[in-house]
């Protein structure tokens, strides 16, 4: 009997351990299966496409460009948003975007669900070529912007003047704004209206890509433009928290303009879009600044510059000229006396050469300058231009700068003059 109970309790323990031992097992296999499916999972979830920071696969996705005279409400009530919740739309997203301000030619994405409703779940409009709105069209109507990862690219490019610097860029399949950039950057040394034949340039500077597609041309760190074979250097550089371009010298690109063009007593009349004129008694605009001077006052340039007109307009001006800075700076001189000797149209003036006298010729009561500047063909106050920076790299910086610049010289020695189109823009790294 004794022998009986303990065959019957070994084969418990025994069969205790088997049920243990695929217990185990199968708790283990488990254990494997979810490891593996959690790790399914979370490769799925790490490859997931998102679009504004929103999910692909979970919405169907119609994009489109804003029409002419097209309006929030009328891009929204076509994907059966109610006018009622456009118009909440509208008011709660004041402080982020202004709905109003929306243009002809942007581009827009609306994320619907996937079922059968196919309903509109997000609108997002797109304000630039890096920045979007996104707006939440579930009860609680949120509205957020976003910027959109910008890559950037170090390139370099060169070539030679044909005919203009523009259709230079174009001709050897660069970035035409590359000419706008060139010109301000050289826009106190080099005038640009005057390049010739001849005239090469090479330079290093970034291109910025969002979504793999080219949206313009960032920072540029160094250029030579060599104009009637003389080579000009610049060379960007940070001094004191602000970055400016410098000569191979150190010395500032940028020059200042004089204070004023004369020494005056007073100022007879501001810049203004309605005075009243004091021979005419009606009110009309007064782009300058009426400097009143004995007549005979020596009046000189304010800057560096080419003589583009000189004339006498008897209803007008009288006796006037216009001095050409450089491709952005023209100013104005008028009611002079007479013009020093010398001035003629084409010829190059410096920073405060004599060029003429004040006289009260034309439409004046007295003898005074009227003086005027425009900016990129746009009359401004010339009491408010502000003049650039021309200090020099300061002592204490020069070693670091002379380490930046011969560094850049050497990438830019590296860009051979020759022109290959189909390699006029080239990686440097």
């Amino acid at each position: 009997m004794r022998k009986y109970i303990k065959l019957i309790v070994a084969g418990m323990i025994f069969g205790g351990i088997i049920a243990s031992f695929y217990s185990c097992q199968n708790k283990k296999k488990r254990e494997e299966k979810e490891a593996v499916e959690l790790k399914i999972d979370t490769v799925v979830v790490k490859n997931r496409e998102y679009k504004y920071g929103l999910p692909v696969d979970s919405f169907l996705i119609e994009t489109g460009v804003v029409k002419s005279n097209q309006y929030l409400s009328q891009i929204l009530n076509a994907r059966g948003v109610s006018m009622g919740t456009i118009d909440k739309i509208a008011r709660k997203s004041k402080s982020v975007f202004d709905v109003r301000k929306i243009k002809s030619g942007r581009e827009f994405s609306v994320f619907s669900s996937t079922d059968s409703t196919h309903r509109a779940r997000y609108f997002v409009y797109e304000n630039s070529a890096t920045t979007y709105t996104v707006f939440e069209l579930f009860d609680s109507l949120k509205i957020h912007q976003g910027e959109k990862e910008v890559k950037v690219r170090l390139r370099t490019a060169k070539g030679v003047v044909e005919t203009s610097l523009w259709n230079t860029m174009i001709s050897s399949g660069q970035d035409p704004m590359l000419a706008l950039k060139l010109s301000d950057i050289f826009a106190w040394t080099i005038d640009f209206f005057a390049i010739q034949k001849g005239d090469r340039f090479r330079l290093i500077y970034d291109e910025q890509f969002v979504d793999s597609k080219s949206i313009g041309i960032g920072t540029v760190y160094a250029v030579q433009f060599d104009h009637y074979g003389e080579p000009n250097y610049a060379f960007l550089f940070d001094q004191d928290n602000r970055k400016d371009y410098f000569d191979e010298n150190g010395k500032s690109l940028r020059k200042a303009f004089l204070k004023a063009p004369l020494t005056y007593s007073r100022i007879s009349s501001r810049f203004s879009n309605s005075r009243m004129h004091p021979v005419l008694r009606i009110r009309r605009p007064h782009h300058g600044v009426d400097y009143a001077a004995p007549r005979g006052t020596p009046v000189h340039s304010i800057g560096d510059g080419t003589i583009i007109a000189k004339g006498y307009q008897r209803r007008g001006g009288g006796k006037y000229l216009k001095i050409r800075h450089n491709s952005v700076y023209t100013t104005t001189y008028m009611h002079l006396n007479n013009f020093a000797k010398g001035m003629r149209t084409g010829i190059r003036v410096k920073q405060g050469q004599l060029i003429g006298f004040v006289g009260s010729t034309g439409l004046a009561t007295g003898p005074h300058l009227d003086f005027r500047v425009f900016k990129n063909g746009t009359p401004v106050d010339p009491l408010k231009v502000k003049a650039p920076p021309v200090e020099p790299v300061k002592k204490e910086n020069m070693e670091r700068y002379t380490t930046v610049k011969d560094s850049l010289l050497t990438e830019l020695q590296k860009i051979k003059w020759e022109i290959a189109v189909e390699d006029s823009t080239n990686s440097v790294l």
